[in-house]
């Protein structure tokens, strides 16, 4: 891939891969900024290896899931979100936003589900492209899901009373 391909790519994806990385971070800007900085470094450092078979936006979001797992701070697990509530300060994208609680109760799954939650129903993968994205089997997959739906649906009702 020609770096200027690379480019024209990059710049296509760009406000989806940020998009992600801000829901895999919980709303913070700072980190989901660092984390897409990260990634396209990473991604253009190993463009060569690209092979246009697949789209690249899925090569893009794998490169940037491995990235946000790596952090480790992106990937601090609250226990309920009230505690990540606590966390919240003015680096926060979307404090006053109306995603607010939904960032509160995904900062409480593990990294794994938030990933599969935050791929299936915010960029609308399917579970197939998943499995490819995050490098586990379907199955795993499906499991991580249930597992995010169920937590979530706790917290926020727990949020909520």
């Amino acid at each position: 891939m020609t770096r200027e391909v690379f480019i024209t790519y990059a710049e296509r994806e760009q406000e989806a891969l940020r998009s992600f990385l801000l829901a895999l971070c919980c709303g913070n800007k700072d980190d989901a900024d660092d984390l897409a900085q990260d990634t396209l470094v990473k991604a253009y450092l190993s463009s060569a290896g690209y092979q246009d078979r697949g789209r690249f936006r899925s090569w893009l979001f794998k490169i940037a899931h491995n990235t946000f797992l790596n952090h480790k701070e992106s990937c601090r697990t609250m226990e309920n979100v009230d505690e990540a509530r606590t966390l919240i300060s003015s680096t926060s994208a979307d404090s006053s936003f109306q995603h607010q609680d939904l960032y509160l109760a995904l900062r409480t799954l593990p990294p794994k589900e938030r990933s599969a939650i935050t791929l299936f129903y915010l960029n609308r993968y399917s579970i197939k492209e998943i499995a490819k994205i995050i490098d586990a089997s379907e199955e795993a997959v499906k499991k991580q899901l249930s597992r995010g739906r169920d937590k979530l649906r706790e917290q926020l009702r727990m949020d909520k009373g």
